[in-house]
């Protein structure tokens, strides 16, 4: 009978040891995945919630906030709608790498940290900022501009591996000759935001 209850006992601890095991695997699993997340894949990981972001607070370099609510990716951007005080929605585009710090509220936190499907394959994942860029210069949209050093109004004049040229203009004229008061030459390491007009 003593036996039984030894055994019953040390069965009993070998259970407990066995749990413990598995919980603290499963801790380092979670704690590893999290290791691996981007910022990418956390914002990304919103936008994929439910099929709905919602709007997200986006701090750039140089300490502006912008409320975007995200709608693509790139590899090196994302794009949305900027929403500013005014109520006023406007297409933008953001250098990831450019953003200092994500703003979310506390029903978008955990959701951040979902585990994202298996590397994407599409196209677009794989499409670097200048692509975006060659794309409004070949609309001939008019853009505001933010980089690390300021922000310009004009239109795209062309875009090259790791530059584009700016046509700076008043907002709501058209890009002519006679109304490009600078032409600048910008790096795209510099860039912070576009929005489109």
């Amino acid at each position: 009978m003593r036996w039984d209850l030894l055994f019953d006992d040390l069965e009993s601890q070998l259970d407990e040891e066995h749990r413990e095991e598995e919980r603290a695997l499963r801790v380092e699993e979670e704690r590893l995945r999290l290791g691996r997340l981007s910022l990418r894949d956390r914002i990304l990981a919103l936008m994929r919630a439910d099929g709905e972001t919602g709007t997200i607070t986006l701090e750039l370099h140089g300490g502006a906030s912008h409320a975007v609510r995200p709608d693509g990716f790139g590899r090196d951007w994302l794009s949305g709608d900027l929403h500013d005080e005014g109520r006023r929605v406007r297409q933008c585009v953001v250098a990831l790498d450019r953003i200092a710090a994500v703003v979310p509220n506390p029903s978008q936190l955990p959701r951040s940290l979902a585990s994202l499907p298996e590397a994407s394959s599409r196209f677009a994942d794989r499409i670097g900022l200048a692509f975006v860029l060659r794309d409004l210069c070949r609309r001939r949209r008019a853009v505001t501009v933010t980089t690390i050093d300021g922000v310009h109004h004009g239109t795209i004049d062309r875009v090259g591996r790791d530059h584009f040229d700016l046509a700076v203009h008043e907002a709501g004229t058209p890009r002519r000759e006679r109304e490009v008061r600078q032409l600048r030459i910008v790096p795209i390491e510099r860039l912070v935001l576009v929005v489109l007009d």
